[in-house]
């Protein structure tokens, strides 16, 4: 079993729970964990689980637009730098048949503010083919910059360990 991370990170949260749900991950399976600017144009050859995640901007996935700004608020540099998870997603060219996926977020940890990075990569996941494992997660941060509340990358290792569970032989498989 073999599982790819990939991940859009502006000031690191991101990319420190990305790679908390690597170490879950890796309890189970081979991991190949890759920053969004690095990540291959189709979904490699043996791979059996896609996760994909990247901050919450603006109620939804980044865009050019707040990447920048998010860039003008950094004190040290971006994190991902070029093109983000939802322009990868939508030129994602290819997958073997037996992959699944799922995704996370990085947002803030308030009931009133609606929107959700991972819901937007839901969509597109599925737009692509790629069945959606149940349980996409939100992981959370205590303000634009950081930094993660308390617990969250002990959670996010846990939640790569279950993905791991989810797709051992013999697991059910979620429909598209």
């Amino acid at each position: 079993m073999r599982a790819l991370v990939v991940y859009e990170s502006m000031f690191g949260n991101t990319q420190t729970i990305a790679q908390a749900i690597a170490d879950g991950l890796a309890t189970r399976m081979d991991v190949e964990l890759v920053e969004v600017g690095a990540a291959p144009a189709a979904v490699p050859d043996g791979v059996d689980l896609l996760v994909v995640g990247g901050p919450t901007h603006a109620f939804g996935m980044s865009r050019a637009n707040t990447r920048k700004s998010a860039a003008e608020q950094a004190t040290s540099g971006l994190v991902s730098k070029g093109q983000g998870m939802r322009e990868w997603l939508s030129a994602l060219s290819g997958h073997a048949p037996d992959v699944s996926a799922a995704a996370f977020d990085t947002r803030f940890k308030n009931p009133w503010l609606p929107g959700s990075a991972r819901r937007g990569a839901e969509k597109l996941l599925r737009r692509k083919g790629l069945p959606v494992l149940t349980g996409s997660q939100s992981f959370y941060v205590s303000g634009t910059p950081g930094p993660l509340l308390e617990g969250e990358i002990e959670r996010a290792r846990s939640w790569g360990v279950s993905l791991a569970a989810m797709r051992e032989p013999g697991e059910r498989r979620p429909a598209v």
